[in-house]
């Protein structure tokens, strides 16, 4: 599924994407989402193994997208200015201490404590994924290949779907503990992939000359981060008591504002950002989309094994049909070069699945299970290949890292969001009942995704072509 190009006479650039940066950029990029789905089914044993119930056992997902969403973008930007390799190496090599840490953590807390680290140790992948596609893009003079986005949409799809599945079987083989050790060797052969195979310097850009607080905006960075984590504390339990965390994010954003506004090397670029409708469009989006599946993806899990009576080694089983129609989809969309499409196929089917889910309960048989799984993978396959084209062709190209970070971080706080409405929805218990509330929940953000879709007028004219053209609002 790679691009390949012939070069003129004459023509100093290479011919074709490097092959030998797939592998790594492939496990890089999946590190974040196989921790992000593989606990979906480890939730109800690890309350068991520590007597906690779904309202604690539910910030071994926020506890992961919190550390991630606030470190994605700031390690985008360190990507952006330094290269992919060093960041790429270090973060990985946390992934493995982390698998440490949570196959032998004592108690719960510790347990948080190793997601929080897996956290900010998948940081770099994708990040490190998109800024080496878009500089071999460059080097071989082929601005869009649309092969290679669709390989690594196709792969974080297969992992995020095959991961309930994998957690069930390593659940039973060796127990909840070994869904942590599994990133001690995936940790080891990332890295050593990496020093083998990544450039010791991008292809297009170097970090310039200076230390490193002369090119990197830690000021702005610092009141991002207390912005996004007063943000997304208030997200993940929505209360009363807990007012204080949105005037902290305010006036985190404030700050923030005035600061970006100001630096020479800001973190974020407000003026070039404010100015990008379509992208900002896309983030908003990401979030919307990633409420329905992540919501999907732990709450309606958790209410196979403690309402429907699935093993869960049984839970993942039925995401099977999930697995094969998402890939599925991914491939056939991705031969296509426009976006609208996938994302007006990804929001129908959306909405199409939240309404199947209303009407399930604990008598219902188990084909209809599935078919709520087959109907899942439709928006599954449609919208994560949509959404990462559109910030590929959007995006300022100096920007790509840091661009693709903010990306997971609005899907992240989606997905925070979708860990609050669980825990809300279930309480103690992952009850039917509950589960239709959530399903109710998913089905007004399906909504509110095809609606952003449908008024966007900008995406009839953002194309990811295989011949290896792009266009969009910004560049035509």
């Amino acid at each position: 599924m790679t691009e390949q190009s012939t070069a003129a006479p004459g023509d100093t650039r290479k011919a074709g994407f490097d092959r030998r940066l797939l592998p790594p950029m492939m496990l890089g990029s999946v590190l974040n989402p196989i921790n992000s789905t593989i606990v979906a089914v480890a939730l109800v044993p690890i309350g068991v193994a520590f007597g906690a119930p779904v309202a604690q056992t539910a910030w071994l997902v926020s506890a992961l997208y919190l550390a991630t969403a606030l470190g994605q973008p700031i390690v985008g930007r360190l990507i952006d200015l330094f290269g992919p390799r060093r960041l790429f190496l270090l973060s990985t090599s946390l992934v493995g201490i982390a698998g440490v840490v949570g196959t032998l953590a004592p108690n719960l807390g510790v347990l948080i404590a190793a997601r929080v680290l897996l956290g900010f140790g998948t940081c770099a992948g994708y990040p490190a994924a998109m800024a080496l596609v878009r500089s071999e893009a460059e080097r071989t003079g082929q601005d869009s290949p649309a092969g290679v986005l669709t390989t690594l949409a196709v792969t974080n799809q297969t992992i995020a779907v095959v991961g309930p599945l994998l957690g069930g079987l390593l659940i039973g083989l060796g127990g909840w503990r070994s869904t942590f050790a599994l990133n001690i060797p995936l940790a080891v052969v990332a890295v050593v992939l990496g020093r083998l195979r990544l450039p010791e310097q991008p292809h297009t850009r170097t970090a310039g000359r200076g230390g490193l607080a002369s090119q990197v905006d830690l000021p702005g960075m610092g009141l991002f981060a207390a912005m996004l984590f007063s943000l997304l504390l208030f997200l993940m339990n929505l209360r009363a008591g807990d007012w204080y965390l949105p005037v902290i994010t305010v006036a985190a954003a404030v700050g923030f504002t005035l600061r970006e506004l100001r630096a020479k090397t800001p973190f974020i670029d407000l003026r070039v950002l404010g100015g990008n409708a379509p992208l900002l469009a896309t983030y908003g989006r990401a979030l919307v989309a990633y409420i329905v599946s992540y919501a999907f993806l732990y709450g309606f899990t958790q209410w196979t094994e403690e309402s429907y009576g699935l093993s869960p080694f049984h839970a993942g089983l039925v995401q099977i049909p999930m697995f094969l129609v998402g890939i599925g989809v991914s491939v056939t969309v991705g031969r296509r070069g426009g976006v609208l499409g996938k994302l007006l196929l990804g929001g129908v089917g959306q909405i199409a699945a939240c309404a199947l889910m209303l009407t399930l309960t604990a008598a219902s048989p188990i084909w209809a299970v599935v078919l709520l799984a087959v109907v899942f993978g439709v928006p599954q396959g449609s919208n994560s290949l949509a959404l990462q084209n559109s910030v590929y062709v959007q995006a300022d190209p100096e920007r790509t890292g840091s661009s693709a970070g903010l990306l997971r971080t609005f899907a992240y706080m989606g997905s925070m969001i979708a860990s609050s409405a669980t825990a809300a929805s279930f309480g103690e218990r992952a009850s039917t009942e509950g589960m239709h509330h959530l399903a109710w929940i998913m089905l007004g953000a399906g909504v509110l995704y095809l609606f952003i879709t449908v008024v966007d007028r900008s995406l009839r004219r953002v194309s990811v072509d295989r011949a290896g053209s792009s266009s969009s609002p910004a560049s035509s």
